[in-house]
């Protein structure tokens, strides 16, 4: 389940080799931006959640049982903190706190060289915090990410069924709120 020089890797930081983990780092760093980015929907919580993952990912890492693939646990993890990161955020909203560093950016480095483009990028990003965060999270996994619903499921805890349902009902109110515009 685990790529062979992933599984080297993971072995040699165990073994005290710090170079064997920022290798690991560099492999999946972008995954987690993008996802947190996705997820939190502006790069300076993205960049705090990248930052809160690898953090766990060095504590952590003696854990990992080798039964799924690391990119897997990774989300699993990155989700975990995007969650929390989002529910902080909705308390100190609650409670009026000043909540004003909200950059909505893309979703591809590339794309951020094209204006057109950040401004769609934006428009989705606007559409996205409006969903339910099931719903939300099933979509970016499936849109932004690719993943099948099986490892979704791994990633989440929730059922296929559930996840087709949460989709259907994500794309379904999109559409809708792109017709509205």
């Amino acid at each position: 389940m685990v790529d062979k020089n992933e599984n080297e890797l993971i072995k040699e930081f165990l073994r005290g080799n710090e170079i064997a983990f920022n290798e690991l780092v560099r492999t999946h760093q972008k995954t987690i931006y993008w996802h947190a980015r996705r997820m939190v929907g502006n790069h300076f919580d993205a960049d705090e959640v990248t930052q809160q993952v690898i953090i766990v990912l060095f504590k952590k890492l003696k854990n990992f049982k080798f039964e799924s693939s690391l990119s897997t646990w990774i989300y699993k993890i990155t989700q975990s903190r995007s969650l929390n990161l989002l529910r902080q955020k909705k308390v100190k909203r609650f409670f009026n706190m000043d909540d004003s560093i909200l950059q909505k950016l893309g979703a591809k480095e590339d794309i951020l060289t094209n204006f057109e483009d950040k401004e769609r990028i934006g428009k989705v990003q606007k559409l996205l915090e409006q969903l339910p965060i099931k719903q939300k999270e099933v979509f970016v996994f499936r849109q932004f990410e690719q993943l099948s619903y099986k490892e979704i499921s791994e990633i989440t805890g929730t059922s296929i069924g559930g996840l087709k349902a949460n989709y259907f009902h994500a794309a379904k109110r999109i559409m809708e709120m792109m017709n509205d515009e």
